[in-house]
């Protein structure tokens, strides 16, 4: 069938706009693309985000696209007393966000494999990157959350979060590593890429975060304020990684035993009930909480076959939240307008409201397509059914040069105008995982790794 070009346009985003010297253009709505060309397509243009809208000074990847200050509101369920607990933040231009840029790294292989961009060209801004990141704000070689593209500083989070990051960090250095595994060439700049991995890799102290002793794993620490933040790295949630990198290190490795007490042994770790008749092994969230918790960590870590020694099976685990959240939209017991088996997933992202966890215990009608997207590998059926109501019947109001943008709600009517690197980065990694497995073969790979995951009592088929 011939393709139909509806449009192709270039879009302007209402912010800063950075372009690298070799841009990748966008493209409008497509009629009639294959399965496999549709997937292209969108991983491509959302690629974009980290490739021409990346900070012109660093690389970094931008925390958001196209406001000068945007709004925050974080909620999140404190575990000593079971309440939510509200904050608000803003952000000027120059955030980049840490953790999004290692999904950006990842997101750059991608391109280079799939030939957007060539092989030395993704390598010089990964250079870039590194040798910014080497000058920048880190703490006992971990980084903040969020940094100034421009200067390499600290951007605090609140008051008492204005250091380091362990879990932003986890994300990081998931993505270096794997690069350091994908550019393995002889030629000098990829030994010199390598090596400077290498060196940011082993002065990360994971320890640190652990106040020296074995019983809990703190989320943040800042120069000023010590461990006052006072927020565990407890599960289940999207920091499974950030134990998985901690205990991977070479020189700074975490024990066994801190992970046992800090995240396997806390209240919220374990579910085992069932939710439309699907069992749900992990999480205190009644039906799974956002599905980004299911994303983040598996971007690297393969779940197909990886079983611990608690008798939890991660394929079984990522597939069911998915299904779970997927039929919660089906069921929409607050009759929200468009939910269905074409438009289901919720997730953190932006909203009518702010920055919100939409999940079926705060549910207030907002879609992100980042949900259904990111969950290809657990459910291509159903996330290609999504795909395509996103890109053909909405398109014209959620397309844009950066993929689809954050969030929609059709009870609201209000549609975002913002594309998020969080959001963006896990469509391109894990569509290519269920298409290729790229990132999982290369990350599964490194030594490092398998030594964190059997030193945390992991079985895999890709553990040697």
């Amino acid at each position: 069938m011939r393709h139909t070009l509806i449009a192709i346009a270039l879009f302007c985003s209402t912010g800063l706009v950075a372009r690298s010297q070799t841009t990748i253009a966008p493209v409008g709505i497509i009629k009639g693309l294959s399965d496999s060309a549709l997937l292209d397509v969108v991983q491509r243009q959302t690629f974009r985000f980290f490739w021409d809208f990346a900070h012109p000074i660093s690389g970094l990847a931008r925390e958001r696209d196209n406001t000068v200050k945007a709004e925050y509101y974080w909620d999140y369920i404190n575990e000593a007393d079971g309440e939510p607990n509200f904050s608000k933040h803003t952000f000027g231009p120059e955030a980049c966000a840490i953790g999004g840029t290692g999904m950006g790294v990842l997101s750059t292989i991608v391109a280079v494999q799939r030939h957007w961009i060539g092989r030395d060209t993704a390598l010089r801004r990964l250079v870039k990157i590194v040798d910014f990141l080497t000058k920048a704000d880190c703490y006992h070689g971990i980084y903040p959350h969020f940094m100034n593209g421009a200067t390499g500083k600290t951007i605090p989070f609140g008051r008492l979060d204005d250091g380091a990051d362990i879990v932003e960090t986890s994300y990081l250095m998931m993505g270096l590593l794997c690069a350091r595994q994908y550019f393995n060439g002889t030629a000098p700049l990829e030994k010199y890429f390598r090596n400077r991995i290498t060196a940011m890799w082993s002065v990360a102290d994971w320890n640190w975060h652990s106040k020296g002793d074995d019983k809990t794993l703190y989320w943040h620490w800042s120069p000023d304020n010590d461990f006052d933040m006072n927020f565990p790295v407890f599960g289940w949630d999207e920091a499974l990684i950030t134990y998985v990198m901690s205990a991977a290190s070479p020189t700074h490795p975490i024990s066994k035993e801190l992970y046992l007490n800090s995240w396997v042994r806390s209240a919220s770790w374990r579910n085992g009930k069932e939710y439309y008749g699907i069992k749900l092994p992990l999480g205190n969230f009644d039906y799974g909480g956002p599905l980004f918790f299911e994303q983040y960590t598996f971007m690297g870590i393969d779940p197909n076959g990886l079983k611990d020694d608690q008798g939890i099976d991660y394929a079984e685990q990522t597939r069911n939240h998915t299904l779970i959240n997927r039929a919660y939209c089906i069921d929409n017991p607050k009759k929200f307008k468009g939910y269905g088996a074409d438009c289901w997933g919720l997730t953190a992202g932006d909203s009518w409201k702010g920055y919100v966890a939409h999940c079926p215990q705060d549910d207030r009608g907002v879609i992100q397509p980042t949900a259904a997207l990111s969950s290809f590998p657990y459910t291509p059926e159903y996330s290609m059914q999504a795909l395509k109501h996103f890109y053909y019947d909405l398109g014209g109001k959620i397309w844009g040069p950066y993929g689809f943008a954050d969030g929609f709600s059709e009870s609201h009517n209000w549609y975002a105008k913002t594309h998020l690197a969080i959001d963006q980065g896990p469509i391109v990694v894990m569509i290519e995982n269920y298409r290729t497995r790229l990132i999982w073969d290369l990350f599964m790979q490194i030594p490092d790794v398998q030594n964190g995951l059997k030193r945390l009592g992991f079985q895999s088929p890709g553990i040697k």
